[in-house]
C-alpha cells in the first residue's frame, strides 16, 4: 500500500483509533501493569502502535486491514499480561470494527501470545512462533513490538531495559528467522527497514 494512502485511512479513523488506544489503556491500567520502572504500560502500547503506523503501509494490502492492524498493536498483550481471554477480544473488537475485521485482529492478538513456561525459552518456543508465521500481519505486530521493547531498552531509561538490551540482541538472529515465513504475500512480511532500526540500536 502506498505510504500516503495508508496515512490517509488513519487520519479519517482517529477518532475510532482514539477510542482503542483509550480502551487499551484503561485495560492494562485495570490489572496494574506497568512498564519499565514505573511508566504507565500504555507507554509501551503507545510505542508498539506508533510503529504500526509508521511502518504499516510496506505490508497492508487493503485498507480494511488499517484498523485491525492498529487494533492488534494497543491489544497485543491483553490475553498474556491482562487477564483476557481470546473472546474477550473479539468483543472488544466488536465494539470497533466489522466481523471480518474483528477476527482478523483477534488472531493476531491471539498469535502474539507467549505459550505456558518456566522460562523465557519455553514461553516462546517453536509452537509459539509458528502461530506467528501462519497468521496474517502477526509477524509484523511482533517485529512492531520488539523494536519498542529494543528502542527502550537502548534509552538508558532504567536499570532493568538496559540489561534487556544484551538479551534482545544475543536473540536477534534467532527471532528474525523465527518470525519470518518467507512468503511473497505482503501480510507475513518482515520490513527490512524495521530490522534496520533494530539493529542500528542494538549496535550503538
Amino acid at each position: 500500500m502506498e505510504k500516503e494512502t495508508f496515512k490517509v485511512v488513519l487520519e479519517q479513523q482517529k477518532t475510532i483509533i482514539s477510542e482503542i488506544r483509550e480502551a487499551a489503556h484503561q485495560l492494562h491500567q485495570s490489572v496494574n501493569q506497568t512498564y519499565g520502572e514505573g511508566l504507565p504500560y500504555g507507554y509501551h502500547l503507545d510505542m508498539v502502535a506508533c510503529n504500526v503506523s509508521e511502518y504499516g503501509h510496506l505490508v497492508c494490502i487493503n485498507v480494511a486491514d488499517v484498523l485491525p492492524l492498529v487494533f492488534a498493536g494497543y491489544f497485543h498483550d491483553s490475553i498474556e499480561d491482562a487477564r483476557q481471554t481470546y473472546n474477550d477480544v473479539m468483543r472488544t473488537a466488536r465494539n470497533y470494527m466489522t466481523e471480518e475485521q474483528t477476527v482478523m485482529a483477534t488472531e493476531i492478538v491471539y498469535a502474539l501470545t507467549n505459550e505456558k513456561g518456566r522460562s523465557r525459552d519455553e514461553r516462546a518456543g517453536e509452537k509459539y512462533y509458528a502461530g506467528i508465521r501462519t497468521t496474517p500481519y502477526a509477524p509484523f505486530v511482533k517485529l512492531c513490538d520488539r523494536l519498542a521493547n529494543v528502542a527502550y531498552s537502548c534509552s538508558d531509561a532504567d536499570h532493568f531495559n538496559v540489561r534487556m538490551k544484551t538479551v534482545y540482541k544475543d536473540e536477534l538472529p534467532h527471532f528474525l528467522q523465527a518470525i519470518d515465513p518467507h512468503s511473497d504475500d505482503p501480510r507475513f512480511g518482515v520490513p527490512k527497514q524495521m530490522i534496520e532500526m533494530i539493529d542500528h540500536c542494538l549496535t550503538e
